[in-house]
């Protein structure tokens, strides 16, 4: 493969990262199809008020630098500070769901962010927006918007829920309340390290190894009745 194909392939896999990344949100439903099934039935609560802060791990930086991919946001996006490094904060979209909080790995459901990213390798460049993640079953598949073109992709990351941190405001049934999971853990699904070793060869990483960790607040909003 030339370098110019590999340099393409290795922006190309770490895009549905970022659309992973929609779905650990608090504002998880049944699932794309499952999320209108239950607003319609007056199942949902609302989410508002949010955001989604994305970091890589030092595992899936170095699998970005092995190809020379840079990423940077593109506004309302932005890079963020905190005591476990730099990460990408987007805006979550008003949205409808069920965040699952007695049992956060029973999660799913779907969420859209706000901004975009921009990655970069020597030879190319990718402008990626319209950022929409689909969390089912234990895995995250999800849709982009790449240079124009709509993309939606498999299911390629496992979000370790229960593995993140909840906390949640405590305020009367049925009132609104702050929920935030932090730092909860993404690692890649088979199907992830076989397009992997495809296209580059025997990957760095493993099923269990943690590419990345999401951070992810709103004010949620019970349904009625």
């Amino acid at each position: 493969m030339s370098a110019k194909r590999r340099s393409v392939v290795g922006a190309g896999l770490s895009l549905p990262l970022l659309a992973s990344f929609t779905s650990a949100a608090p504002d998880a439903a049944a699932s794309e199809t499952g999320v209108a099934d239950a607003a319609g039935a007056g199942r949902l609560g609302t989410v508002s008020d949010g955001w989604v802060e994305v970091r890589w791990t030092p595992q899936g930086q170095a699998v970005l630098d092995r190809e020379e991919v840079v990423v940077k946001p593109v506004a309302p996006a932005r890079l963020v500070k905190n005591a476990h490094g730099t990460a990408i904060r987007f805006p979550l979209r008003p949205s409808e769901g069920d965040p699952s909080l007695a049992d956060l790995q029973r999660a799913s459901g779907a969420g859209r962010l706000d901004g975009g990213v921009v990655f970069r390798t020597p030879r190319a460049s990718f402008h990626v927006e319209d950022l929409e993640g689909f969390l089912h079953n234990g895995e995250v598949s999800g849709t982009y918007v790449a240079n124009g073109a709509e993309i939606r992709h498999a299911p390629v990351f496992r979000p370790g829920l229960a593995e993140g941190r909840l906390t949640t405001q405590s305020v009367a049934p049925g009132k609104p309340m702050r929920v935030k999971v932090a730092e909860v853990p993404l690692r890649p699904t088979q199907e992830l390290l076989d397009r992997f070793t495809h296209t580059f060869g025997k990957p760095s990483f493993t099923l269990d190894t943690v590419l990345a960790h999401v951070t992810a607040e709103g004010l949620y909003t019970p349904p009625k009745g």
